[in-house]
């Protein structure tokens, strides 16, 4: 086996210190696009009163525009606003209750702000919801709970309806918002059960720190033989 020169093994060194660089950094960039911050939200504009923001792209056009007529004919009959979002990972650390209370807070920082705000977000990751409300909104917190973990929950359990999913959490908001009798939650199936359903967030996080070691290995067992044969060069040279 005849020794690279001192010019061959100096390129190779180069190559390999840059490859390990550029795979550093891709594997930062796979973890961090895949979960949604509250920074990545922008402030909301003063004309936006009621809507949804579907960051998860889950909602289709039409119901996207039936969402928002509903939700803004609301907020100018009662000056209660609502506003819907999707997302499709949550920060490591977080929860959707966390999250959507830190979003609540970025995007209505004051008492006075918040006063008539509502906020139900989405996690389509793990199909969980959670809403955050004002102290003026007309909706207590048993129902609250109860739109947020049965009335959005209940057409996921078979299937990705989230279009569905919405439309029904919106109705039962505005006829509860409006001052009309609470239509209730759905009648879920006996037999099913929601938690079992669902990919639960410690499971998915568990998939992927699994994922990471096996990458890490993977590395961790190329980058030396590679070195070695930098320095010593390849069988048959």
């Amino acid at each position: 086996m005849r020794p690279l020169s001192s010019l061959r093994r100096w390129w190779l060194r180069s190559c390999l210190l840059v490859l390990t660089v550029l795979l550093s950094w891709s594997l930062v960039g796979i973890a961090a696009v895949q979960a949604t911050t509250v920074r990545e939200f922008p402030f909301l504009a003063s004309d936006d009163i009621a809507g949804v923001v579907d960051r998860a792209k889950v909602v289709s056009r039409s119901s996207n525009i039936a969402l928002t007529k509903s939700l803004q004919k609301l907020a100018n009959q009662t000056q209660q606003q609502v506003h819907f979002v999707t997302i499709d990972r949550l920060d490591y650390g977080d929860t959707i209750e966390s999250f959507t209370a830190q979003l609540f807070d970025r995007w209505f920082p004051t008492p006075d702000q918040q006063a008539n705000q509502l906020l139900l977000v989405l996690d389509t990751l793990t199909n969980k919801g959670a809403i955050q409300k004002g102290t003026a909104v007309n909706l207590s917190d048993d129902v609250a709970t109860s739109i947020a973990t049965e009335t959005l929950i209940a057409p996921l359990i078979q299937g990705a309806k989230y279009n569905q999913a919405l439309l029904d959490a919106s109705d039962r908001l505005v006829a509860v918002l409006s001052g009309n009798p609470d239509p209730g939650a759905p009648q879920l199936v006996a037999d099913l059960n929601i938690e079992a359903t669902f990919t639960k967030a410690e499971d998915t996080d568990d998939r992927n720190a699994t994922i990471w070691v096996v990458v890490f290995l993977v590395v961790a067992t190329i980058i030396p033989m590679v070195t070695y044969f930098a320095y010593v060069g390849f069988p048959g040279q």
